[in-house]
Formats: C-alpha cells, sequence, structure tokens
C-alpha cells in the first residue's frame, strides 16, 4: 500500500487512519512521518480501541515531536474532511462492507483517494478443505473476490478503482500457533458457523487435524495461504441526474461549484 502512494501527486492536507491497531502501528509511525505537518484522524470501532490507540499513538504534551506535529484527533472524521483513508485488513471484517464503503466515501473529500487492503477468498483454503472433510461447519464465511470489491466501489460512488491481489503462504511451528494468529486477523460470519462454544476436545482433535493435514515444510513448519487484496480509488465529483424538479444537497452543490472553479 505504502508503494502505490509513490504514483499518486496529491499530498494530504488530512488523512485518516481506519482501525489503526488492527491496520499496524509501524504502517501509521511511516504514514505521520511522511506527512508530518497533516492533521490525522484515528478511527476505531469501539471505545476500547480508542483507548488503545490513544495510550500506543498519541505523545504527551513535554515530547518535542508533540510541538512541531500536526494535531491528531482520535476520532472518525467528519464529512468530507480528509484528502486520505488508509484502512489496512479492515474490509473483510465488516458485517456490512457496503455500508462501510459508504462511510469511507462519505469522509473524504472530493478528489480525495482511498487506500485499503483486505482478505481475499484463498485466504486459509487450506483450512476451509478440512473442516469439509471432517464435516464440520465452515471455517469462515466466503471471502469477497477483487473484481466484486471493484464493482461495489463503483456502486459507493467511488470512481477509477484500481485492485491487486497476491497469494502468500505464512508458517507455523505449532497448530495453537496457528490458530491464535486466525482469531487475531478476523470473525467468521458464516450463517452456518458453529453456533455454540467448542470444548477442549474439539480444540485437541482440531489441533491434531491441522498437524495431520496441513503441508509441512523442511523446517518442520505447518503452511498456510493467504490471498491479500489491494484496492485504491477516488472520490469524484458528484454527478447529478437532472430531471424538471430535481434536489441537490449543499454538499454535492459546493463539490460541484469547486470542480468547475477549481481550487482556490
Amino acid at each position: 500500500m505504502q508503494d502505490r502512494l509513490e504514483w499518486i501527486k496529491l499530498k494530504p492536507q488530512t488523512w485518516a487512519h481506519w482501525g489503526a491497531l488492527r491496520g499496524g502501528l509501524q504502517a501509521h509511525a511511516k504514514l505521520a512521518s511522511l506527512y508530518p505537518d497533516s492533521e490525522c484522524f484515528v478511527a476505531e470501532a469501539n471505545t476500547d480501541r480508542a483507548q488503545a490507540a490513544i495510550k500506543d499513538i498519541a505523545k504527551p504534551w513535554w515530547h518535542p515531536k508533540q510541538w512541531r506535529a500536526a494535531p491528531t484527533r482520535f476520532e472518525a472524521p467528519p464529512p468530507a474532511s480528509v484528502d486520505m483513508l488508509w484502512a489496512n485488513m479492515a474490509l473483510h471484517e465488516a458485517a456490512d462492507p457496503q455500508a462501510l464503503l459508504g462511510a469511507w466515501h462519505q469522509a473524504l473529500k472530493v478528489d480525495g483517494f482511498l487506500m485499503f487492503s483486505c482478505l481475499g477468498p484463498d485466504t486459509a483454503r487450506e483450512l476451509r478443505a478440512l473442516y469439509a472433510q471432517l464435516g464440520w461447519p465452515p471455517a469462515g464465511h466466503d471471502l469477497t473476490d477483487m473484481h466484486d470489491w471493484g464493482d461495489m466501489l463503483v456502486q459507493t460512488g467511488f470512481a477509477e478503482p484500481v485492485m491487486d491481489m497476491e497469494r502468500i503462504t505464512l508458517t507455523y511451528e505449532t497448530p495453537a500457533r496457528l490458530l491464535q494468529e486466525l482469531r487475531e486477523l478476523g470473525r467468521n460470519f458464516h450463517p452456518a458457523r458453529f453456533p455454540a462454544l467448542r470444548g477442549r476436545s474439539w480444540k485437541t482433535q482440531l489441533e491434531q487435524a491441522l498437524g495431520q493435514h496441513l503441508a509441512v515444510g523442511a523446517d518442520g513448519r505447518l503452511s498456510l495461504t493467504f490471498e491479500v487484496i489491494y484496492g485504491h480509488a477516488l472520490k469524484a465529483a458528484p454527478k447529478i441526474k437532472l430531471s424538471a424538479l430535481s434536489a441537490v444537497s449543499v454538499q454535492d452543490m459546493r463539490a460541484m461549484l469547486h470542480d468547475k472553479r477549481g481550487k482556490p
């Protein structure tokens, strides 16, 4: 995602990091150093995450960097307030991804851009096959293909979406470590998922099955496939369909006038 910033000419004066804790605090630090004079919004899903983000990101008032840095606000950005919205590994966790895309679109200024990544449908395919082989409910909900994400971006109002993907293989020393990472990476929204809590015997059975069925490298570590999707898109000026009687919001009217006159 950061490599793609080299191709974008717009230097954001204001930007938002959506889900900085999940997206990576190291990435946040690099972005903050890349845009040191830009105001930043850090949006988290709940109060606990917001408090953790404040603890890890905010500098005390006496810190020298705090004297020179642009302000960081730990809240969701207001409508049409940011030039860039950065969201790493957030979209596949959303129960209503179209609504989340709409919130991102609303937060961006006209000509602002969205940078995001998420997991794709080949993620943990070995685990899905193992669950099916054992006759268990699905290990996870079906993840969205990158072409479908592109279609949803256009439907939301974004322009010029560019999508890309890569498959990577992660290795784990033990089945327990593999399961720990999967718990940290997301949730299972599948409607046919097991509805209750599992017992210790089931967990032991799962760990044994993982050790027996997953590919093992020369170093003895278990392998698991992940598909990572990357995308970016622009928020274009709104196109209003005119009829004999048309209603235009004040925000859209300002955006259209700004686009015609050019930036001041």
